[in-house]
């Protein structure tokens, strides 16, 4: 295989985790509407580990795009 060839397939398999952030993104924030809507009082003491939540799960699609683009440009 050629290395070129490789280096793309590679930094495509890598760009899959931004999609993934996506979906758990959504999932953070499925969970805690559907906590918030079962109990309405304990909504605002979730919502600190709801950004920490959506920060981590940003964080990941964030470093599987900069791996993506390191094998693209740099590799």
């Amino acid at each position: 295989m050629d290395p070129a060839a490789a280096k793309l397939i590679g930094a495509g398999l890598a760009a899959i985790g931004a999609g993934m952030a996506a979906i758990g993104v959504g999932n953070v924030f499925g969970s805690f509407l559907e906590g918030a809507l079962r109990n309405p009082g304990a909504a605002d003491g979730q919502q600190g580990r709801l950004f920490i939540g959506f920060a981590a799960a940003e964080l990941l699609g964030l470093l599987s795009f900069v791996v993506a683009m390191i094998l693209i440009f740099v590799a």
